[in-house]
């Protein structure tokens, strides 16, 4: 939280409120955290405001997508992903890793058509 404060000179100056919390931790958890710090170079108070800082950040971010996934309008979502690459044919580079590639046996998780890792298409479960 930032708030205004005045300096000797009466200009007014942005500060950084600060606030204690007492903190309880696990033994065996505090001492990790005292290696973190000291091998990042930083001092545990700091370790720790930044480990709080992405929490809440991934938790707000986790909300935010949900929200916009509320909002979103599926059809005109997969109108959308209908078109990608159409009219682009695939170039050096597009190949799926081999690790990927559809193993004899395995099923396909969608039935729509396939691409190849030539880029031709073929439709699920032909030759």
């Amino acid at each position: 939280m930032v708030a205004k404060g005045m300096n000797r000179a009466g200009r007014e100056f942005d500060t950084m409120r600060r606030s204690n919390f007492a903190l309880r931790l696990q033994p065996s958890l505090l001492e990790e955290l005292r290696k973190a710090a000291e091998s990042e170079g930083v001092a545990l108070n700091q370790l720790i405001n930044v480990a709080v800082a992405e929490k809440v950040s991934a938790l707000r971010t986790e909300e935010y997508f949900r929200e916009r996934g509320r909002r979103a309008d599926r059809t005109e979502t997969l109108r959308i992903l209908e078109r990608a690459g159409k009219g682009n044919p695939p170039i050096e580079g597009d190949e799926l890793p081999p690790e990927w590639r559809k193993r004899p046996g395995r099923k396909v998780a969608n039935r729509r058509d396939l691409v190849t890792t030539k880029g031709e298409k073929k439709k699920a479960g032909g030759k």
